[in-house]
């Protein structure tokens, strides 16, 4: 690829995703909000990053703990007010900093005065902004779609003798994209905080808000197997991903980018192909950044991450900017997955890859596995289908600050368990510490400011031995040299050194240590 010189914000820049429930509680009540992100946004400018990313902080009845929206144009009194949040965004952009909200376009809440009036009468003037369908001649569902949640995605509704789809809980249903006055009404939401003044936003499932007509019955998973989620026993072939869908996205595109350099960042689980649709095209461009998350959901070994790795380059049309994940509120942290030693490599390879990449909070920490008690589980995936993994609250647990009482999250007992190791894991302890993962997190952030050819170059595998990723970035004159040993022994350094940095200083020459990674010019 040629080196461009028109880079905008969010190419060159890193995103930092705050969970506001597990940020900072700032009245005492264990759940964080919207004062408490103001009372730490010293962390995250200090950290080196360009914007923030915000999970839902509208009204809601927290079914789905802010998925579930109750108005789109509002706050949640128990994250604060209008108000507290247009504080909130100017102490951001006071610090050089964008904010980007969340935005959930596939379902509302069941408690939106949207449904109520839906579900009111099969004559109401919102029937159409819902789903409803008769029953089966059996009287059963519509048809065999399955909630992400597991049971039915359909729910029956006695009083009017239809049902609603639902594609996670039934108390989020899901809105009806080909109703004109709906999408009007959900675009109106959009504006409305682009008017207010935020960056752009992430867009949660998008792939999802479209549905197939005639809404045929989803084809059996010939791979599924007990053990995994029940969602996964169909394929979601016209639940999801339908075409009209693009064209939505575009029109969502198109409000974005009348406000100059807005970003649209698009929840997307699809293959590569049908991933990269969603760019769009130069003339009818969708989100700016399809989400990519290869990295949580490839094995952690050096030939499985080459091969993706070029897989999807391959993929990306010339228009299409990538970007890289490790890490969110729905993903098992990065520590847990791949242990401490190999997280401090995965954070060179999330910081070196070319695109934009997106960090979790507390990822920075190297937060590792946390254990929830069953009677401490909150999240409805989990309760609904416990014991196979797919608990949610391992990663949502509240950020550890310093070794005070309740790690300065809170002066009460938090609404998730903190990290066990707290009193040692925590940015006051690591703050000053130079080997701790927070100063490695701040030396690539600052490394990755200071070179283009981590933040905007071009990308290039290089040959190495097995259990090594090496790449090559490039910026005009500039040529970094990036190799990752992703095994627990020592491996030939695959080039000549002259290190800017390892996760384990100091690097000796020409051996690339167990569980070592090295940026060299």
């Amino acid at each position: 690829m040629s080196n461009r010189t028109d880079h905008p914000w969010w190419e060159r820049g890193t995103v930092y995703q705050i969970y506001p429930r597990s940020f900072q509680d700032s009245d005492g009540d264990g759940v964080g909000d919207l004062a408490g992100i103001e009372r730490r946004l010293d962390h995250v400018a200090a950290l080196g990053v360009d914007a923030i990313w915000l999970s839902p902080i509208f009204p809601s009845p927290m079914a789905d703990f802010g998925y579930d929206v109750a108005d789109y144009c509002g706050v949640e009194p128990l994250f604060g007010d209008l108000a507290a949040f247009d504080r909130l965004l100017t102490a951001i952009h006071a610090r050089g900093l964008k904010l980007l909200l969340d935005f959930v376009p596939n379902h509302s809440s069941d408690q939106h005065p949207w449904f109520a009036e839906s579900r009111a009468s099969r004559h109401s003037a919102k029937r159409d902004w819902y789903i409803w369908r008769d029953p089966a001649p059996d009287g059963g569902p519509p048809n065999n779609w399955i909630s992400d949640f597991g049971g039915s995605a359909w729910e029956y509704d006695a009083a009017s003798g239809q049902y609603y789809l639902h594609a996670f809980l039934k108390q989020q249903p899901d809105l009806n994209w080909r109703n004109s006055e709906l999408k009007a009404a959900m675009l109106d939401a959009m504006r409305f905080w682009f008017d207010r003044g935020v960056d752009g936003f992430r867009i949660d499932v998008l792939w999802h808000i479209v549905k197939a007509e005639g809404f045929p019955d989803n084809p059996p998973n010939p791979y599924w197997r007990p053990g995994i989620t029940e969602r996964d026993r169909l394929i979601q072939q016209h639940s999801t991903d339908q075409p009209e869908a693009h064209a939505i996205a575009a029109e969502m595109r198109a409000i974005a980018d009348s406000y100059g350099e807005r970003v649209l960042i698009g929840e997307i689980f699809l293959p590569n192909d049908r991933h990269a649709r969603w760019y769009g095209t130069p003339e009818r461009p969708q989100v700016h950044l399809p989400f990519n998350f290869q990295l949580i959901e490839n094995a952690w070994d050096a030939a499985t991450l080459r091969d993706m790795i070029a897989a999807y380059e391959a993929s990306l049309p010339p228009h299409g900017w990538p970007n890289w994940v490790i890490g969110s509120h729905d993903a098992p942290r990065i520590a847990a997955r791949v242990g401490q030693a190999q997280a401090r490599v995965a954070a060179t390879l999330l910081l070196t890859l070319r695109g934009t990449p997106t960090l979790y909070q507390g990822d920075e920490l190297g937060i590792g596995q946390v254990d929830i008690p069953a009677e401490r589980v909150r999240d409805p995936q989990e309760l609904r289908q416990p014991g196979i993994g797919i608990g949610r609250d391992r990663s949502r647990t509240p950020m550890p600050w310093d070794a005070s009482p309740f790690a300065g999250f809170s002066t009460v007992e938090p609404w998730l368990p903190l990290n066990p190791d707290w009193p040692t894991r925590n940015v006051a302890v690591q703050e000053h510490d130079p080997r701790s993962m927070l100063t490695l997190y701040r030396r690539l952030l600052a490394l990755r400011r200071a070179q283009a050819a981590l933040a905007v170059g071009d990308f290039r595998l290089l040959d190495a031995p097995d259990g090594v990723l090496a790449y090559e970035r490039r910026h005009g004159d500039e040529r970094l040299r990036i190799a990752l040993n992703l095994t627990d022994a020592a491996k030939p350094l695959p080039f000549a050194p002259d290190v800017l940095l390892s996760t384990l200083d100091p690097a000796p020459d020409g051996v690339l240590r167990a569980n070592e990674g090295i940026i060299s010019r």
